[in-house]
């Protein structure tokens, strides 16, 4: 019963998003995706979050219905994909990554992409910007106000606050600013770890 009402909620969903999903060519149109992005994301409450889903669904490279995208998020590109059972918490902004299977982010996350490489003119003006696609592995934990610019392996846990500027492992956990793994020691024992960065 619950199941049924919940493919209905996303039947209607997707029936109502479809429309900007075409204005936007299905996230080809680069201006119209933002704009729709944006008017999705201050979507309230449970409506809002089926909303979301159903857009990204008929927008991103890849989207599940079966997941959840709170209040206030939005991703910035289309090339982005999302497995099922994903929830991603309020106020998050994500450029382009690759979400796995069962991952949980927490609210305030920044995915800004991975190695940024700036090009600049012959006056110094930048000119443009490239960037790699974050790939976050399946049943990561991200903690509020993480900061994402490098991939994740499956089962990582990412302390609240901390900021992912080289590759983690599958089944790390890493906290800091940069962000390192916790030695197996102080995840048992609950040891206060300093990590040091070289």
């Amino acid at each position: 019963m619950r199941l049924g009402l919940k493919r209905i909620a996303q039947g209607v969903a997707l029936a109502l998003a479809f429309p900007c999903a075409l204005v936007s060519a299905f996230g080809r149109l680069p201006g119209m995706f933002t704009v729709f992005a944006h008017i999705f994301a201050a979507g309230p409450g449970l409506p809002g979050d089926f909303l979301r889903s159903a857009y990204y669904r008929l927008t991103l490279t890849r989207c599940s219905l079966d997941t959840r995208i709170s209040y206030g998020t939005y991703f910035v590109r289309p090339h982005s994909s999302i497995a099922k059972l994903v929830s991603i918490g309020g106020y998050c902004v994500i450029a382009s990554a690759d979400i796995g299977e069962g991952s949980q982010i927490g609210s305030h996350v920044l995915i800004p992409g991975g190695r940024h490489q700036h090009t600049r003119d012959a006056e110094g003006n930048l000119s443009s910007c490239q960037h790699s696609q974050v790939r976050i592995g399946r049943r990561c934990w991200i903690g509020d106000g993480a900061i994402i610019m490098a991939d994740l392996g499956a089962d990582c846990t990412i302390g609240a606050g901390s900021v992912v500027i080289e590759n983690i492992q599958d089944g790390v956990v890493a906290v800091g600013n940069p962000a390192c793994p916790l030695p197996d020691r102080s995840r048992l024992d609950g040891e206060r770890h300093v990590c040091h960065s070289s």
